[in-house]
């Protein structure tokens, strides 16, 4: 590892962390409320510009450590105003960001991880195996860059990234440490102030993972359940094997107990034609979630090629979303964003060193003309 690497990155530094490392330093405590301002509020880069501490702390800190972003690759711009940024982690390899702008709102999907160690079989990142954990400096960065990016681009908007979601490539629960660091500074005021209910962390179901992050942040929680049976769920996201649906869901109610407020779970359910999108699959999952303190998020599966999905037509999600809607539940239809440059759910993919050899098993081979993909999926 090179000496710049070794470096910490205080893009990831909380504001807890801050306080322990300037106390050691013999610095006041509002030495830290200066420093993640400058950082997170003023965007700034070199310590050496931050003109009200010590030139001693600012030599210090320039010693220690850095701030450190992940270089932007390419940035693309769906028609329907979605932008998509490729960075370059430290490993290499290539993660992907989107944001997603909305009537009065506008959300940002980051990724904790390049590529998935999971292999759900409708997720077009899964099929590019696992490289790595992304930092928790990497993970707050997409906000930033996002944020600096954006804010010339809405100028009428006082918050132009009011909801930040943990649903893009990897599995949150499975980098859990820098993931919580990272949602910590999200949620910080000395970071970027975004409300807990407005961040949310989606999971695969990794079951010890919603247990220890119910014991460390009180943010949101979504999960990803896809099937209204154990069966069906086993062959569509396999770590169901491990951790089955009872246990899911169990662990999601401590989670939403621990928060002590009329707070919700998202269950997000991807609709495959004749697969998990049938009337009395409605009615099944409607069952299975019945007491169970949830919202629902149907979406509608976004193509990739190689996947062997199908989207449903618009009458058979119009029929499974009025069933448990008519069951009293609180029903969402996920409008497809950013299809036309491979933004939309289920198709982020990067450029991914794989470690786990998964994409020999699905046949992928790399682009002998380009160096980064920027994705794959519906054109």
């Amino acid at each position: 590892m090179s000496e710049d690497l070794a470096k910490t990155d205080f893009l990831g530094v909380t504001q807890d962390q801050f306080g322990s490392l300037l106390t050691e330093l013999g610095e006041k405590p509002y030495r830290t409320l200066q420093i993640m301002k400058w950082i997170h509020h003023r965007y700034l880069d070199d310590f050496h510009q931050m003109l009200d501490i010590s030139k001693k702390l600012r030599g210090q800190l320039d010693e220690m450590g850095e701030i450190r972003e992940p270089e932007i690759i390419t940035e693309r711009v769906s028609k329907d105003g979605t932008v998509k940024w490729l960075m370059k982690s430290v490993s290499g390899s290539a993660f992907e960001t989107v944001f997603i702008p909305e009537q009065g709102r506008g959300t940002l999907c980051i990724s904790s991880q390049v590529g998935c160690a999971l292999d759900c079989s409708f997720c077009s990142t899964g099929k590019q195996g696992f490289n790595n954990n992304l930092t928790a400096g990497e993970i707050v960065a997409q906000v930033r860059i996002a944020r600096k990016a954006l804010e010339s681009a809405y100028p009428d908007r006082k918050r132009v990234v009011t909801n930040v979601v943990l649903m893009g490539m990897g599995e949150p629960l499975l980098n859990l440490d820098n993931v919580t660091s990272a949602v910590d500074i999200l949620m910080d005021d000395l970071g970027y102030g975004i409300s807990k209910r407005k961040v949310t962390i989606s999971t695969a179901g990794v079951v010890p993972g919603i247990y220890k992050l119910s014991e460390t942040t009180d943010a949101s929680l979504a999960i990803s359940l896809h099937a209204p049976n154990n069966e069906l769920r086993d062959q569509l996201v396999p770590i169901n094997r491990k951790y089955p649906i009872e246990e899911l869901l169990t662990a999601c109610r401590r989670y939403a107990e621990n928060l002590g407020e009329k707070r919700t779970i998202t269950v997000e359910y991807t609709l495959l034609d004749g697969i998990n999108d049938q009337f009395s699959q409605a009615g099944e999952l409607a069952h299975l979630l019945q007491g169970f303190p949830c919202k629902i998020n149907l979406i509608p599966f976004n193509p990739f090629p190689g996947s062997g999905y199908k989207r449903p037509g618009s009458l058979a999600i119009q029929a499974f979303r009025d069933r448990l809607i008519k069951a009293g539940y609180n029903v969402t239809v996920r409008t497809t964003r950013g299809e036309d440059i491979n933004a939309a759910c289920g198709q982020l993919v990067g450029e991914v060193e794989d470690k786990t050899r998964r994409q020999e098993k699905y046949g992928h081979k790399k682009s002998r003309n380009k160096k980064y993909h920027v994705a794959i999926g519906a054109n």
